[in-house]
């Protein structure tokens, strides 16, 4: 079977997403050039995480969604197992958020601008000004009632394990006063495992648990972030449960 997988990404799914991939970010920089980011920024990128899924034949299983109330903006915080994480919570988490993402991104062809265009926020670490300018954008972001998507670990894991934390999304959090959601992926470091070069896709399913919110006022940033570090590493499979430096962080 897994000859025959391979030959259907090569044939059938590549060609595919690679169109659905950029038709994908047309519409969001149109989009969003004469419409609302929150809407087009969004819901198109939400359907083609969903369908690069289907089309790979990858189940997913989410569990948690009714931690989340409704009308109610969040920082959420997740694992970084590999590039199928973005497929995963853009697709699956059922909540309108800008990403925290590189800056490297935005060079990307189509995908950066579309991901300008659409309010996302990139991580610039080319000096103290830079940073503070970074979470500054993300200060206005959720003054303005819109959730943010954090990986904290800020790169992504080598190995399946969870590396540290860094404490911006938690400082943020707490300043603005919005809950903390700690989220765990499971399957996409198995799907695809961060490597050099090209790789073919890995069949196994994807898993998004999304935990109760932890209240961030009157609560220290170390212990809401600790919290948020036990609860995902605790959704994890034994196997990938326990702390491994990661070099790249």
């Amino acid at each position: 079977m897994t000859v025959v997988y391979r030959i259907y990404q090569l044939l059938i799914a590549a060609p595919l997403l690679l169109l659905l991939t950029f038709l994908t970010c047309v519409t969001v920089i149109i989009g969003c050039t004469f419409g609302k980011s929150h809407t087009w920024g969004y819901y198109p990128p939400m359907l083609w995480a969903r369908a690069f899924c289907r089309i790979l034949l990858l189940p997913v299983h989410i569990k948690g969604k009714e931690n989340m109330k409704p009308g109610q903006s969040y920082v959420f915080v997740a694992n970084h197992q590999g590039d199928f994480d973005i497929f995963l919570i853009y697709g699956f988490l059922g909540r309108n958020f800008k990403w925290m993402m590189k800056r490297s991104l935005r060079k990307m062809p189509f995908v950066g601008k579309a991901s300008e265009n659409a309010g996302h926020i990139f991580v610039d670490k080319r000096g103290p000004k830079a940073i503070q300018n970074t979470y500054n954008q993300a200060r206005q972001t959720l003054r303005g009632g819109t959730s943010l998507m954090v990986f904290p670990e800020g790169a992504r894991t080598f190995t399946g394990h969870m590396g540290i934390f860094r404490k911006g999304a938690f400082q943020l959090a707490e300043e603005i006063g919005l809950p903390v959601v700690p989220i765990t992926i499971n399957g996409s470091f198995q799907i695809l495992p961060r490597m050099r070069g090209f790789n073919f896709i890995e069949w196994h399913p994807l898993e998004l648990t999304i935990h109760q919110p932890i209240p961030t006022q009157g609560v220290s940033q170390d212990q809401v972030m600790q919290q948020a570090y036990d609860r995902i590493m605790g959704a994890l499979p034994a196997d990938l449960q326990g702390f491994v430096k990661n070099d790249d962080q």
